[in-house]
């Protein structure tokens, strides 16, 4: 019976032993994994339609970015955009291409705080061939491309001139808008 209990105390010990190699093993290979997972995912890069992404995202095709303000019977829920009254603009706070209506005494429509959208970009274009639209913010202020001076708000998006569509971004503090 002794030569037994000994056997047996021999075997877990070395059980005990080759576990605790086994855990440490593991703890090495888990403290690795992550470190490998996590330098592969920050230097990655993303193509769609391609093998060989050459930029952080690489599209090898046509982007189609979210369209709003127009009634197109091929998009559900599509909708006119119509401003807002005095002191009650219209949001905008969807899409990229987005197609103002201003309508009389609904001409006002108004960013989002540019603060809370760096990098946000809308292409915005009146579509009324009669009334300015008038666009405000939340936040920030309004620069030129060129200018360092800022634009004092509204800025105004004639019916039918030049100005009437504008490309506007947040650099994270102020918009900057190009026409």
């Amino acid at each position: 019976m002794y030569r037994y209990c000994v056997k047996t105390i021999e075997l877990l010990f070395k059980f005990i032993i080759q576990f605790s190699k086994t855990v440490n093993r593991l703890r090495s290979f888990l403290v690795v994994l992550p470190l490998f997972l996590v330098s592969f995912c920050s230097f990655g890069q993303v193509g769609i339609n391609t093998t060989t992404p050459l930029s952080t995202l690489d599209i090898n095709g046509n982007l189609n970015v979210k369209e709003i303000g127009i009634v197109n019977p091929n998009v559900p829920g599509s909708a006119v955009l119509n401003g807002g009254p005095g002191g009650s603009a219209t949001p905008i706070n969807d899409g990229v291409y987005i197609s103002l209506t201003p309508t009389t005494g609904n001409e006002e429509f108004i960013l989002p705080n540019a603060v809370n959208v760096p990098g946000r970009i809308y292409v915005l274009r009146n579509i009324s061939n009669t009334i300015q639209a008038q666009l405000y913010t939340f936040g920030g202020m309004f620069f030129s491309k060129s200018s360092n001076t800022n634009t004092a708000a509204p800025l105004i998006l004639p019916p039918n001139a030049v100005g009437k569509s504008i490309i506007i971004i947040s650099d994270g503090a102020n918009w900057t808008f190009f026409n």
